[in-house]
């Protein structure tokens, strides 16, 4: 009889393997999976963008972002995600669909994408040499500051890319890209970073 296991697990569980990559040495892109967080998309209904950044302000404090940008509050990300909509980015179920919606049901569709996408913190010296062989954004720190955020393709795949706080004197990159997708782009990053020399692993702590 086939063994089946309900327990949840990361798209990235076959092809993540915790350690050094590629280049001995001091590692030049940490490439860490972000997991058990809470990402629900939000998107205005015809004519309510302006209600739902009403519901965003009264919610969170603080503007819905309405260009590229990833904006904190107190204990989420509001990460833009297109035109009159975004993602909220948690932890602890603080704020799920449910916890949402008196909010923002009057003015925007709700969806839950916390099992759809896959979460990755790209760090290091070299994580913008990495990321210029996948991507044609321009990652120059004058260009793509702290709060930066786009929609994008890397390498044919679509992905939501945006700039976090620096770490060590180093700039922080966070990357949502569709579970179906993530093992694919996974081994790419991996052989773009490996001459660089990559240290692999996972977190539950947001960057």
């Amino acid at each position: 009889m086939a063994e089946f296991s309900w327990d949840i697990r990361s798209p990235l569980h076959r092809a993540l393997v915790s350690g050094a990559y590629g280049a001995r040495g001091d590692a030049g892109v940490l490439l860490t999976e972000i997991r058990n967080f809470d990402l629900v998309q939000v998107m205005a209904r015809r004519g309510k963008a302006a209600d739902m950044a009403k519901a965003a302000k009264s919610r969170f404090g603080v503007a819905a972002p309405e260009t590229p940008n990833a904006i904190a509050a107190a204990d989420a990300t509001l990460i833009w995600s297109g035109p009159d909509q975004f993602f909220i980015l948690s932890q602890g179920s603080r704020h799920g669909t449910g916890a949402l919606a008196p909010a923002f049901a009057a003015s925007t569709s709700l969806s839950d994408q916390s099992h759809a996408r896959v979460l990755i913190s790209i760090s290091g010296a070299k994580a913008r040499a990495m990321l210029a062989k996948l991507s044609s954004i321009d990652l120059h720190p004058d260009t793509f500051a702290v709060g930066a955020a786009a929609a994008a393709s890397m390498d044919h795949t679509s992905v939501t890319l945006w700039r976090g706080n620096d770490r060590d004197g180093l700039a922080v990159f966070n990357l949502l890209v569709f579970a179906t997708f993530a093992e694919s782009l996974w081994h790419t990053m991996l052989d773009s970073a490996a001459e660089y020399g990559v240290a692999i692993g996972h977190s539950e702590e947001l960057a």
